[in-house]
């Protein structure tokens, strides 16, 4: 039977809020596109709202059927940021682009751990650096978008007995980018993820992102 999610909630109602656009014109833009999104993708779950907003970031609709949700990652990621968890990345432009307004979780990057690990075994940095973070992937939540590489070694550390509270996972590449979220989607973890090659630092900021405005707006609730 497939875990994959298909929950409604109360957050999908057609009211709209961008925390990140900090202009009329910028939040004019920007409410217009989610109208467009939600007429074309739906707006019946928690989702459908995270696949109407990584359809934008990358300008294609095609984006919304290729995006899969496993083991209820939302309330999970609401959870973990409610917790105020740290927010894990694999490289700095996926760290640059989460919004850091309306929630308490520090957002860190791989990147600025694990130099000698990398030198020693002769791996990527973003797979040294979450090696190192070992200890902080407890509860925390894990945004991956651009390194395979670095995915695999994390699904071995779950499989080893780490438990983030959320993965999400869309590396984009021809090597390993597909096959690393298909081994994602296999472990009894809450992620989200994409099929295929595509992916990216685009689609891994919009899923977090939706994440936190749904947290912004049970908060305001």
């Amino acid at each position: 039977m497939s875990k994959e999610s298909s929950r409604h909630a109360d957050t999908t109602r057609n009211t709209y809020i961008d925390v990140g656009a900090d202009t009329k014109e910028g939040y004019a833009i920007s409410q217009k596109s989610r109208k467009l999104a939600r007429e074309v993708v739906g707006n019946a779950t928690v989702e459908d709202r995270i696949r109407q907003r990584c359809s934008i970031a990358v300008g294609d609709f095609a984006m919304a059927d290729l995006m899969r949700f496993f083991h209820d990652p939302v309330p999970a990621a609401l959870a973990a940021l409610r917790a105020g968890a740290p927010i894990i990345t694999d490289i700095r432009m996926v760290q640059i682009g989460i919004q850091k307004k309306g929630h308490t979780s520090e957002v860190i990057c791989a990147l600025d751990y694990g130099a000698d690990i990398a030198k020693e075994q002769e791996i990527t940095r973003s797979s040294a650096g979450f090696l190192a973070l070992r200890d902080r992937l407890a509860g925390s939540i894990v945004v991956i978008g651009n390194a395979p590489s670095a995915l695999l070694v994390l699904c071995n550390m779950i499989e080893d007995g780490i438990r983030p509270a959320v993965v999400i996972g869309t590396p984009v590449g021809f090597v390993n980018a597909a096959e690393s979220k298909e081994v994602l989607r296999t472990i009894a973890i809450p992620s989200i993820s994409n099929e295929g090659t595509r992916g990216g630092t685009p689609v891994a900021v919009a899923s977090i992102n939706e994440c936190i405005t749904i947290f912004i707006e049970g908060t305001k609730q």
